[in-house]
């Protein structure tokens, strides 16, 4: 599996897993495709975009970006997503550790995740084995695509030490 920051000739390729991803209607809170247009716009603003291959296809990305802006800019966001045919292959835990190792060398200081599905057991299985720790749950805050309700979970790792929270009480 080669990994690498996405290229412009990626876009298709990465629009068009994207797109299935949110036409899914069970993991990403997007609820519209990109066109290829608005995929570059997007991908370009993020801090980095990362592809993996086999061979040359396509088989995961993530998206690295703060996950939110000015002061809060140090905790790092990220989205996922792997090819149906490439599930189950170990590529989201690779994906996800090389996520935490970028955040790290671009000063992040911490990692969150703001709406885990609670039906993504795979994706909460993975992220707490690598040391992510549940910090909320939003009752019924992710509307799937066939309208049903399901529970959002919020997760947070701390990435540099020397940045973490002199309360205990602060996540």
């Amino acid at each position: 599996m080669k990994l690498r920051s996405y290229r412009t000739e990626d876009i298709l390729e990465l629009t068009k897993l994207w797109n299935q991803i949110v036409e899914d209607g069970c993991y990403f809170p997007q609820d519209q495709p990109f066109t290829p247009i608005e995929a570059a716009e997007f991908f370009a603003e993020q801090t980095d975009v990362v592809c993996a291959f086999e061979e040359t296809q396509l088989a995961g990305f993530y998206i690295l970006h703060p996950n939110l802006t000015g002061r809060c800019s140090h905790v790092a966001n990220a989205s996922y997503g792997v090819a149906e045919g490439q599930r189950g292959k170990g590529i989201g835990r690779l994906l996800v550790e090389h996520s935490l190792q970028n955040a790290r060398e671009r000063g992040f200081s911490g990692f969150q995740f703001n709406a885990v599905v609670a039906s993504n057991l795979a994706a909460i299985r993975l992220y707490k084995d690598l040391g992510f720790r549940e910090v909320g749950k939003i009752q019924g805050g992710y509307r799937q695509k066939d309208g049903r309700l399901v529970d959002m979970i919020i997760f947070y790792q701390q990435l540099l030490q020397d940045n973490a929270p002199t309360d205990e009480k602060t996540v």
